[in-house]
């Protein structure tokens, strides 16, 4: 099976290389991998100490932030690798100032895993959530390189839980421990004769747990909010706005929104603004204007949307009325906001808990969606009270950072 998986990988590299040539995503996919052992040469020297640390995608940097965060304080000597498997989380974050060394990984060959194991020669290794490479794994093992599942999700309908899944339970065999978000996850595991695992929670929760600690506010968002109710519309996708752009045009005018679109091309957004018949100005033409002059401000850049939920007093997170998958939305929920989301959250357990609890309410149409923003934001003592069960949930479930490092320094 595992030659079969390599010959595989030898096809894909190869089809790969022909996609860039007409997908800009896989061209940097493919390019951004012809750099990797130039920025380790400048960045690792063979008698450095490092901790290597994967991430697939953004979603998942995030959460092992934490984890980071603690193991540098823990090791000041030794040097943290960061990977990334997908463009869109290696992008966003190539410059973050966490790790000594951001990098994508590679394809996951013999040659490949050999190779950049021997660059980086980590004494520890953190998988964050899943993605399970073999080639790697099975090298780590080889040299004895203590290595991590730290958050991770199980699930009945996965090939580990198969009767055809033996090759991939195997790379399974390659962690020394596994740190999983929930019972069903440890019940899965052990049900396959797993049971070096222990349920510490969801990293994320650290995370958001700690921007409370840093300073979020924003000058202009303050200026622009002026004291008014203000909806915070994050991560928003097309058919997320083809819905709330209805509700907006038509709200009352003491009504303040914020639009922070996932897609911020031009093109779009200048879609997205002409769409509105509301006074509506750009994150882009802010400079020298006077916000509080207008209902709805449209964020067309990166990187402080965490910092707008701060401001929000209703939280609508985009992505549920599409296949993609629903954004964060324990970032609203750690300020205390309510927090509205469309239909498809089914393979989020922090959401199923907090529709449950009713601190999220999920919408299917548009008028469901009129009903339950009108809710929100015409009985302020039912908005305060979802907004305290979203912020208590996240309190409540934080702590899995602490977990996971307390067994590590019991080893």
């Amino acid at each position: 099976m595992l030659f079969l998986y390599n010959l595989i990988l030898v096809f894909a590299s190869q089809v790969v290389k022909l996609l860039a040539i007409f997908s800009p995503k896989m061209k940097l996919f493919v390019n951004g991998r012809k750099e990797v052992f130039t920025i380790l040469q400048n960045k690792i020297a063979a008698n450095d100490k490092t901790i290597w640390f994967h991430a697939a995608s953004l979603g998942e940097y995030e959460q092992g932030l934490p984890v980071i965060d603690k193991i540098k304080i823990k090791y000041p000597n030794h040097k943290i690798v960061v990977t990334f498997f997908s463009p869109s989380g290696y992008e966003v974050r190539k410059n973050n100032t966490v790790a000594d060394a951001t990098v994508y990984l590679l394809l996951d060959t013999k040659a490949n895993a050999k190779k950049f194991i021997q660059a980086i020669h980590p004494e520890l290794v953190f998988f964050i959530k899943y993605e399970y490479w073999p080639n790697y794994l099975n090298e780590l093992q080889k040299l004895n390189i203590k290595t991590y599942l730290i958050s991770g999700i199980f699930r009945e309908n996965q090939a580990f839980f198969k009767g055809y899944g033996v090759f991939y339970r195997n790379a399974l065999k390659t962690f020394d421990y596994f740190f999983v978000q929930n019972e069903s996850s440890k019940k899965l595991l052990q049900s396959i004769g797993f049971n070096n695992v222990k349920i510490s929670g969801d990293t994320r929760f650290d995370r958001v747990v700690s921007i409370l600690e840093r300073d979020n506010s924003l000058n202009f968002i303050e200026q622009f909010k002026d004291n008014k109710t203000t909806i915070v519309i994050g991560s928003s996708w097309l058919k997320d706005e083809n819905l709330l752009v209805d509700y907006i045009n038509n709200a009352p005018n003491n009504l303040k929104f914020i639009l922070a679109p996932h897609n911020i091309k031009s093109e779009q957004i200048q879609e997205l603004k002409n769409s509105i018949t509301k006074k509506t100005i750009l994150f882009s033409e802010k400079e020298n204007q006077n916000l509080c002059e207008y209902q709805i401000f449209i964020i067309d850049t990166i990187g402080i949307l965490t910092k707008i939920y701060s401001y929000a007093d209703i939280a609508y997170v985009g992505g549920g009325f599409g296949t993609a998958g629903l954004h964060n939305i324990l970032e609203p929920a750690t300020f205390g906001v309510p927090i509205i989301i469309g239909p498809n959250y089914s393979n989020f357990a922090e959401v199923i808990a907090l529709v449950h609890q009713e601190g999220c309410v999920s919408v299917s149409n548009s008028t469901e969606l009129h009903e339950t923003l009108d809710n929100l934001i015409f009985n302020e003592d039912i908005r305060h009270e979802k907004g305290h069960i979203c912020a208590t949930f996240v309190q409540m479930n934080k702590g899995a950072t602490e977990i996971i490092l307390k067994h590590i320094e019991s080893k």
